[in-house]
């Protein structure tokens, strides 16, 4: 169940209130074992989601989850204060240092990764016009929540905090987190960059990872030395419920605090890279190939993959030579038929091996790569030992056993134009060979 949380302090929450209770299908409901100002007295239900009012303001709100009927995730319906303009954002809460705003210091509530996914996802479906959308690092209270949590805000100031279109999109932001499971294996913590964290939003849209907590540089100075608040560090892994952590920065004691406590740290390359793979096949190929920082990348079958595949070596002097004629094709040719494959020059060049489902798909490979060469050659087959690649071109030695002498005429001929010598007429064709080239395999 979804639970939302009103704000009579909040003039933009009970905005945003007010546009749920317009959107969905409510139940009116009483409970008088609670005050009004805690969450008691009139509440309402829709299909998967429950909605409670309370007197003070969300960050102070230390508890929340006890006032529903256990809840699987929390919403904090709330305005969001800054110089940023008309703004939709959303983050996890908490302190890597002192409690100024809630909370308790260096104590993190239950992240909703899964849950921050959907709703930017939403923002970037339902924002009205003129409005910015996105994420922000872990800030503020309350530390303790009883269930994963994430405040989802309107901002950022007065006129959008009153402004129905803002709070509609917030109100159906949040409805589409009804059925949305919190949590998700594939997730990163977050250290380091700005409050509005745009690395980590660029996660969240652009691979299939999720964002735990957010420690920005401003949380980190006041976090203090990794090795003294290593119990934070290890909190913020727990709380988001993930054993990954990208860094945004060079931060050597922060990373090695990281691999202390157990967890790993990942580039944003590697994140975009395993987007869609199993992390067990990532860790099987990392092993048998290179990590992806060496050059290791994955293929298109590689998506979804759960089964066994072979390692191959796919034939260099074809490989190079697809590659002489187009880069990106050739590429093209192994990342659509291999699971993994190992590259050269910051992953744009394939230098092999390659990983397949199965060892017979290499033939497969072969005429792909075969295929890249047919622009630069009239001929090109693929024998069972070796492709054989074919190309007329002009024949020197044809060209003087015709009588023409080296020098201009040489060159006429070469551009496929006729030379005259001694009133006859050389054609281009008659001083062409074939040459062919044979790729072993």
């Amino acid at each position: 169940m979804l639970a939302v949380v009103v704000s009579r302090a909040d003039v933009a929450s009970e905005r945003i209130g007010d546009r749920l209770l317009e959107l969905a299908d409510w139940t009116e409901h009483e409970d008088e074992r609670r005050s009004d100002a805690e969450g008691g007295g009139t509440y309402y239900r829709a299909d998967g989601v429950e909605l409670r009012t309370f007197d003070e303001l969300h960050l102070h709100l230390d508890g929340a989850a006890a006032a529903f009927d256990e809840p699987d995730l929390l919403v904090f319906a709330s305005r969001h204060s800054g110089e940023t303009g008309p703004l939709l954002t959303a983050h996890a809460t908490g302190n890597f240092g002192p409690a100024e705003y809630g909370g308790g210091e260096g104590s993190l509530a239950r992240a909703a990764p899964n849950a921050l996914r959907t709703v930017r996802r939403a923002f970037a479906e339902y924002a009205p016009d003129g409005y910015d959308v996105g994420v922000e690092c872990t800030h503020h209270g309350p530390s303790t929540v009883g269930c994963p949590s994430l405040f989802v805000e309107l901002g950022s100031d007065e006129p959008e905090w009153t402004d129905p279109a803002g709070a509609e999109a917030v109100a159906r932001s949040i409805l589409a987190l009804r059925e949305t499971a919190p949590t998700h294996y594939r997730t990163v913590v977050g250290f380091g960059g700005g409050h509005y964290a745009p690395r980590f939003d660029r996660v969240l849209v652009e691979t299939d990872w999720r964002v735990g907590h957010v420690a920005a540089d401003w949380a980190l100075e006041e976090m203090g030395d990794p090795r003294a608040s290593k119990a934070v560090v290890g909190k913020a892994f727990a709380t988001s419920g993930t054993e990954f952590a990208l860094v945004d920065g060079d931060r050597p004691d922060l990373v090695a605090v990281i691999d202390d406590l157990g967890f790993e740290t990942v580039s944003e390359t590697w994140l975009r890279e395993t987007t869609g793979v199993p992390l067990e096949l990532v860790g099987h190929l990392e092993t048998e190939f290179a990590a992806v920082e060496e050059g290791l990348r994955f293929g298109a079958p590689a998506a979804g993959y759960d089964d066994d595949f072979a390692v191959v070596e796919l034939p260099g002097e074809l490989l190079s030579a697809a590659t002489g004629v187009d880069r990106e094709a050739t590429r093209e040719a192994v990342d659509e038929r291999a699971l993994a494959y190992d590259t050269e020059e910051g992953g744009t060049v394939v230098a092999g091996p390659a990983a397949l489902a199965d060892a017979d798909d290499r033939r497969g490979v072969v005429a792909a790569l075969a295929a890249v060469l047919e622009p630069k050659y009239d001929a090109v087959e693929v024998r069972d030992d070796e492709v054989v690649a074919v190309r007329e071109a002009f024949d020197p030695e044809l060209a003087r056993a015709a009588g023409v002498e080296e020098g201009p005429a040489f060159g006429r001929l070469a551009d496929g134009e006729p030379v005259e010598v001694d009133g006859e007429t050389v054609d281009p064709e008659a001083v062409r060979s074939a040459r062919e080239r044979r790729f072993p395999l």
